[in-house]
């Protein structure tokens, strides 16, 4: 099944149906605004990204009352009268058209969708790109693409003091350790000088001139060499 294609950055995510609540077609919502009670508002309409597949694809979702129960977020919405219809609309994202007011959200304030591509940059230098935004009731995390790997950067102001839209990047100034653990995977394998190579070299002669001198009796020191090595590879582990 194929998704319908994402809205254009004229559009807001605010939210994805996570579950059918009760018998009447209410909806739990997991939500990425933070004005439900306006996003939500009695006659909000939302654009549905849904797979192809969906009854609901190109389809409209206008909102009949929105409400809280137990602290979390419910809908009910227009032609979705019961259970059934509610699980039909599981896992939908919820796109609303960005209006003017929201175009121009307040100081120290982005819409995921401007910081999504901004480059990384640390100490002057980029270090990867915004992939995306994970929201949590206690703080936003940037996920942070760097080569094949994603580190999870606290999206507070100590961490991440400027944000430049138009530049196209954000600057970090990350504790010590969230990306030296990358660094630190090339700078773990252990080097060899040249000094430690020459005296291996030199070990590996006399091995073979003690080798030379032995009688048959020499299998059981081969044997007492292998439990050394084998003694040393699990030191190193």
């Amino acid at each position: 099944m194929t998704d319908v294609a994402k809205p254009s950055r004229t559009q807001l995510r605010v939210g994805r149906l996570v579950k059918a609540h009760g018998l009447k077609g209410a909806l739990k919502i997991e939500l990425y605004t933070d004005e439900p009670d306006r996003r939500f508002a009695t006659g909000a309409t939302f654009t549905l990204q849904v797979p192809e597949s969906s009854p609901w694809h190109g389809r409209p979702l206008t909102v009949r009352e929105f409400r809280w129960m137990n602290s979390h977020p419910v809908a009910f919405f227009e032609g979705v009268d019961d259970r059934s219809a509610a699980e039909e609309l599981v896992k939908a994202i919820l796109w609303i058209d960005e209006d003017s007011e929201a175009s121009v959200p307040e100081d120290d304030a982005w819409y995921d969708h401007q910081l999504v591509g901004l480059d990384v940059v640390r100490d002057g230098e980029v270090v990867g790109t915004v992939a995306r935004v994970d929201h949590f009731p206690a703080q936003d995390l940037l996920a942070v693409r760097v080569g094949d790997e994603e580190i999870l950067v606290p999206f507070v102001k100590a961490i991440v003091p400027e944000v430049d839209i138009e530049a196209g990047r954000v600057v970090v100034t990350p504790p010590a350790g969230l990306f030296e653990a990358l660094e630190g995977e090339e700078k773990d394998a252990p080097s060899v000088s040249s000094d430690d190579a020459d005296a291996a070299d030199a070990a590996d002669e006399s091995d073979t001139d003690d080798e030379s001198a032995v009688d048959d009796d020499s299998a059981t020191d081969d044997h007492s060499v292998t439990d050394d090595s084998d003694d040393a590879d699990t030191a190193g582990r």
